[in-house]
C-alpha cells in the first residue's frame, strides 16, 4: 500500500497534501456539520477550496480500532475513484501526523 500524501490533525479534522508523482496539493479534510443520518460522510475532503472527496469513520474488525475511510474523485486522478484511508505514517512518533495510504485494490 502507497502513501499518497500525509496529514496532521487539525482540530476536529485533519491538514496536509496529497503527493503523488503528478499531483501536489494542499488537502483539509474537514468535518461534516451537516451530517443527519449514517449514509452521509463524517468528513468532507477539500483541495483549493473545491470538494474532492468525502471521508467516514469505520470501525476495524481485527483491532477495533477507529479510522477514516476516504473517497476521492477529481479530473486528476482520471475516470475511477480513489480510495484511501488514513493510517499511522511511518517512521512518525507523532500520534497526530497520518498517511493517506492508497487502496489500490478497490
Amino acid at each position: 500500500m502507497a502513501a499518497i500524501g500525509y496529514v496532521t490533525r487539525n482540530g476536529e479534522g485533519f491538514k496536509g497534501q496529497i503527493r503523488t508523482l503528478s499531483i501536489r496539493t494542499d488537502v483539509e479534510i474537514v468535518p461534516n456539520n451537516r451530517r443527519t443520518n449514517d449514509v452521509q460522510p463524517h468528513y468532507r475532503v477539500l483541495a483549493g477550496g473545491v470538494e474532492i472527496g468525502a471521508g467516514w469513520l469505520r470501525q476495524s474488525e481485527t483491532t477495533g480500532n477507529t479510522y477514516v475511510s476516504l473517497s476521492l474523485a477529481a479530473p486528476e486522478f482520471g475516470p475511477r475513484r480513489l480510495y484511501a484511508n488514513l493510517g499511522r505514517a511511518a517512521g512518525q512518533e507523532d500520534d497526530d501526523t497520518f498517511a493517506i495510504i492508497w487502496n489500490a485494490l478497490d
